[in-house]
């Protein structure tokens, strides 16, 4: 008999891999992955975050954000930058991609271009 605590880890585990093109004219212009959010990351963005949800977002994206081998694509130093130059839509759209990752995302097609 299966454990509950691995069905949830095999299905919805960290291994789990998603992804979100930022297109402009039909142009990919940036290609986001990431894997989901535990418990523990949440609550060290939390610590590294002001109480402001817009911040924790943002927090939360620069984190998370990985290219295609799997490095960040974000540093720290980037998140004053983020705040000044970049239009809000753009960065809500890459936090919304992860807050609803899952939902709205194939992980097999990440994975299937990750492998490719």
């Amino acid at each position: 008999m299966t454990r509950a605590v691995d069905l949830l880890k095999n299905r919805f585990g960290v291994s789990q891999l998603y992804k979100h093109d930022i297109k402009q004219n039909d142009e990919i212009i940036l290609t986001v992955y990431w894997h989901p959010l535990t418990i523990a990351e949440r609550e060290a963005i939390q610590k590294k975050s002001s109480q402001d949800i817009n911040d924790y977002a943002l927090q939360m994206m620069i984190e998370k954000a990985l290219d295609k081998d799997g490095a960040r694509i974000f540093q720290d130093g980037d998140k004053a930058s983020l705040r000044r130059e970049v239009d809000l839509s753009i960065l809500e759209e890459i936090q919304l991609a992860m807050i609803n990752s899952g939902v709205d995302k194939e992980v097999s097609e990440a994975k299937a271009d990750l492998k490719s």
